[in-house]
């Protein structure tokens, strides 16, 4: 009797971080690198020395219950940053906003890409991610920095690496807080409902927006949010992007010290602890990309109400449409 073979999946692998229970309890090693309050305030202060005013530019699309601006803002150092902003059409405003990161690789693609949060009655704007966009869904934002930086492997994690000042992840952090400070500023839009979302490196990003302003969220979602924990991520991981770090320090064994020291300052982990709004997040046991551990690290420095939502058969898919369900659910409850 011939048996039917399925190919075996390429989202996860058996468990291989820490059992549940500790996960539950785990703390990260690294600590918070001299400074870090600072250089974030002032890397801060200095994009919005230099911010311009938003640029709003109604799309032409083929959905008819939603209408789409082409919106430019300004991030890092004042350079422009590309978003989508849906809205429901003729809904009554103001409306609460979502503002969505994106996973890594990708840009903003299409605004028909991004309907859920508008179905659920939410304004929703979609930043753009500078310089990626390269992988899926393409993405219209150059990273105007991204040159003199040094060497670097392929990817973004060892962009600029030589310095926090440098460092590919500074740009697109404050590309991410400034994009909450612009949601909140958008007609139509009630500032007081913002709710930051995102998966993987998106997921990320929700999180260090919601701690580098925290008084502008009201509510965090964080989808197996990637770099978190990153020393130990590094060396319990053989998935990319996180093998980016090692094959940067295979070529550069001299440098490990000051490219973990970069990092550092773009640890969730960190930025976690700034976080006091009601945040959801999710991770998966057999994650390989964003392990367990690292997402657990971040959860458990969060500082308002919070909850976790764990997949045990998962890999980096996360709890797919089920965590966007209890993501939809959770807005609603907090905003």
């Amino acid at each position: 009797m011939e048996r039917a073979f399925r190919s075996p999946s390429v989202s996860g692998m058996a468990h291989f971080d820490l059992p549940l229970p500790q996960l539950r309890e785990y703390r990260s090693a690294t600590g918070e690198p001299d400074g870090f309050g600072d250089f974030w305030t002032r890397t801060l202060d200095e994009a919005r020395a230099a911010a311009e005013p938003v640029r709003l530019t109604e799309v032409a699309t083929p959905l008819r219950a939603i209408t789409t601006y082409d919106v430019t803002f300004t991030g890092f150092a004042g350079q422009p940053i590309k978003a989508w902003l849906n809205v429901p059409a003729g809904a009554p405003g103001p409306l609460p906003v979502a503002v969505e990161f994106i996973g890594y690789g990708g840009g903003r693609g299409l605004p028909i890409d991004w309907l859920a949060w508008n179905a659920a009655g939410y304004a929703h704007l979609v930043m753009d991610t500078r310089g990626q966009g390269g992988g899926w869904r393409g993405g219209d934002t150059p990273d105007r920095d991204a040159d003199g930086a040094g060497p670097a492997a392929p990817g973004y994690l060892t962009r600029g690496v030589r310095s926090p000042e440098t460092a590919y992840y500074r740009r697109l952090f404050t590309d991410a807080a400034r994009a909450v400070e612009t949601a909140a500023e958008l007609p139509g839009v009630d500032a007081t409902r913002l709710v930051t979302t995102g998966k993987s490196q998106g997921g990320a990003l929700s999180i260090a927006a919601a701690g580098l302003v925290p008084d502008r969220v009201r509510a965090v979602i964080a989808g197996v949010p990637f770099l978190c924990d990153i020393r130990r991520a590094v060396t319990i991981s053989d998935s990319f992007p996180f093998q980016e770090i090692v094959e940067f320090l295979r070529a550069n064994p001299d440098r490990a010290a000051r490219t973990f020291a970069t990092l550092d300052h773009f640890d969730v982990v960190h930025l976690a602890r700034r976080v006091t709004a009601p945040a959801l997040l999710s991770t998966a046991l057999m994650d390989e990309v964003c392990p367990p551990s690292g997402v657990f690290a971040a959860y458990n420095e969060l500082n308002g109400p919070k909850q976790i939502e764990v997949y045990e058969w998962d890999g980096h898919d996360g709890g797919k449409s089920h965590f966007d369900v209890k993501a939809l659910e959770f807005a609603a409850a907090h905003l």
